[in-house]
């Protein structure tokens, strides 16, 4: 069985990049990081949230994370969301978001979690390097600390998950919710590729977090670097979150496979299957790479100016 579905992931993959290649996607191979995409449906829902801040502030006494009674984690409730991507309805979606021979398009039922509402910033992480001595990552030397922490690898990102989660549950800055969570047994960690999705998209099949068309002055894509987390206002998007598409591409903990998505496989064959799965897009992609749906993967050890992150807290 375990040989049956390793040689499903090995066909899968090749009619993954076959695919991308027919359909003039971006196939991009840097030094170990592999990069392909892949779309979502279509159906726009604005939700203009109230209580979403215009701007993104900071709490210098609390790890630098957002102003906010939740220090910036928004709770993504319990439910069934559509994982994957019908091209009958969205046509820039490639291959890989198919669920299966027969399905274009999943039903996936995810327990409650809390997702940061922005991209882990250069400060942020700066403050774990400060205070471990922590030095593999290479930041952005630009001297804007609210930037989004690129060039950040999967590694790093989970080392920063960790010490942060250490953190929260010895000081008395963390919120009574948070640490009640974390003391339950939940963990500060990357998101996993269907918490990312159902964050973005919410429980509509939407091409993009606010809708079905591109929007510039929603996403930080086809441009030249990335910008401050939070300074693009999206008040379709679902739960209030930012960034969700365009900025930096963000890692998730999932490793990269074939759909339809099962947990039971994720961590098997790893010394195969080194890829780790980026979400979102960045500030260099055009707009077909920055659809919710939209998966791409890299080596772990992978560290690039466009990948950056986002944490959640989750039971799983």
């Amino acid at each position: 069985m375990r040989d049956s579905r390793r040689l499903a992931k090995i066909l899968a993959r090749s009619r993954i990049l076959a695919g991308v290649a027919s359909m003039g996607t971006t196939l991009c191979l840097l030094s170990g990081v592999s990069l392909w995409s892949a779309s979502v449906l279509a159906q726009a829902n604005a939700d203009s949230s109230a209580g979403i801040p215009q701007s993104a502030e900071f709490r210098a006494t609390a790890w630098n994370l957002p102003d906010e009674p939740l220090l910036g984690f928004i709770e993504i409730p319990a439910g069934t969301f559509p994982m994957g991507s019908n091209p009958l309805i969205d046509p820039m979606a490639f291959e890989n978001e198919r669920w299966s021979d027969s399905r274009r398009q999943g039903v996936v039922e995810l327990p409650g979690y809390y997702i940061a509402r922005y991209e882990t910033t250069v400060e942020q992480f700066q403050a774990f390097i400060d205070a471990t001595g922590y030095g593999a990552a290479q930041l952005d030397d630009s001297g804007q600390e609210n930037l989004p922490a690129s060039g950040v690898s999967w590694t790093d990102a989970l080392a920063y998950a960790r010490w942060l989660e250490s953190e929260m549950k010895a000081s008395d800055q963390t919120p009574a919710e948070l640490r009640r969570l974390l003391d339950s047994g939940w963990h500060l960690t990357l998101p996993n590729e269907a918490e990312w999705e159902k964050a973005a998209r919410g429980t509509e099949s939407r091409i993009y977090p606010w809708g079905n068309q591109p929007r510039k002055d929603r996403a930080n894509f086809s441009g030249s670097g990335p910008v401050p987390v939070g300074s693009i206002p999206c008040p379709e998007c679902p739960y209030g979150l930012r960034d969700m598409s365009g900025n930096v591409w963000e890692w998730t903990r999932s490793p990269y496979q074939p759909y339809p998505l099962t947990s039971d496989d994720d961590f098997e064959n790893l010394a195969e299957d080194a890829l780790w799965v980026m979400r979102g897009g960045s500030f260099n992609d055009v707009e077909n790479n920055i659809r919710t749906a939209v998966r791409g993967a890299a080596d772990p050890g992978a560290r690039r100016p466009f990948i950056g992150f986002r944490l959640v807290i989750s039971s799983n």
